[in-house]
């Protein structure tokens, strides 16, 4: 896939893809799969950034998932399944470029977390710069059950969120935290109401849209937010 251009995002396989009124919207569409994340989808999800980075209209990005039940729920097992070693290095390193470009886009990442965000999902919502979760909401990283822990930077970033001592317990326990918890702990911005969630995240978009393209005189204007 060539990066960058609309015509290409219309091929899109594992995510959905839409700019409308300067924000981009981003769905990981794996439901059947409770919108686990696949190679293809990593890939995906890099050139939509990219894109949206690119973009002069887009002013934010909104990241979601597919359905009610999960945001993503990690990388896709059955892929995992059959990975070699070699492979298992590019996903990583894949992985880690993906989620370094959102936490650097220099334009404010939302992510609606509408469900489980567990493992690789845990991870993709740390990249963003704020976090909005519904009730049900539920974040883990279960990796340690398996004995190995993703390298897309979200050790060093539950850290920075959540204290040292915190993100030790969440990551060599394995447990999964409810959106409270998530929320007391500083791992979540705010706790929205399902029907409310994708326009909570407009109107903070919205609003950071203002202070940006209103810099008081004599201040330059930045693109990061």
């Amino acid at each position: 896939m060539t990066v960058g251009t609309v015509q290409d995002m219309k091929s899109l396989q594992d995510l959905l893809y839409e700019k409308k009124a300067g924000i981009a919207y981003v769905t990981i569409n794996r439901p059947q799969a409770m919108n686990a994340l696949s190679r293809t989808a990593l890939d995906e999800l890099r050139s939509v950034m990219e894109d949206a980075r690119e973009d002069p209209v887009v002013q934010g990005v909104i990241v979601t998932g597919a359905g009610d039940k999960a945001f993503v729920t990690g990388a896709d097992i059955t892929e995992i399944a059959s990975t070699s070693a070699i492979d298992a290095q590019a996903f990583t390193r894949s992985g880690r470029l993906a989620f370094d470009l959102i936490e650097h886009l220099g334009k404010p990442v939302i992510a609606a977390v509408n469900g489980f965000a567990s493992g690789v999902g845990c991870e993709l919502a740390m990249a963003c710069t704020l976090r909005l979760a519904t009730a049900h909401a539920r974040f883990g990283r279960p990796e340690a059950k398996a004995g190995f822990v993703y390298g897309f930077g979200g050790t060093q970033r539950l850290l920075r969120l959540v204290g040292k001592g915190r993100a030790l317990q969440l990551i060599l326990t394995a447990d999964t935290i409810d959106a409270t918890e998530a929320h007391r702990n500083g791992l979540v911005n705010e706790i929205v109401d399902a029907g409310q969630l994708i326009l909570r995240a407009e109107t903070i978009l919205g609003r950071m849209g203002l202070n940006n393209a209103a810099p008081s005189a004599g201040t330059p204007r930045s693109r990061a937010m």
